[in-house]
């Protein structure tokens, strides 16, 4: 991976975490809100890191950080289809 993927990616975990503490232990985000956190322009443009949020998010439930739901249920994330939602991870 080129390192300036890597450093998206890294950018877009960080914005997961801080999006997820700001909002409350109850709280979900959709990855689009990582997207335009992270985003630096005008327009939709954040809409090209969607992939990469998502992709951000599954490494997040892989460090044991993060929940992906689907319907207020967590989904395993190679399980997940159509739009989630990211949450902390409960019982930490």
């Amino acid at each position: 991976m080129p390192e300036d993927e890597r450093r998206t990616g890294r950018r877009l975990e960080q914005a997961i975490v801080d999006l997820l503490e700001r909002r409350g232990p109850n709280a979900t985000i959709c990855p689009s809100d990582a997207a335009r956190a992270v985003y630096r322009g005008d327009g939709d443009g954040w809409r090209s890191l969607m992939e990469p949020a998502r992709q951000a998010a599954r490494r997040l439930v892989g460090a044991g950080r993060v929940e992906i739901t689907q319907g207020g249920r967590p989904v395993a994330p190679d399980e997940a289809r159509g739009p989630i939602r990211i949450r902390m991870r409960r019982g930490r």
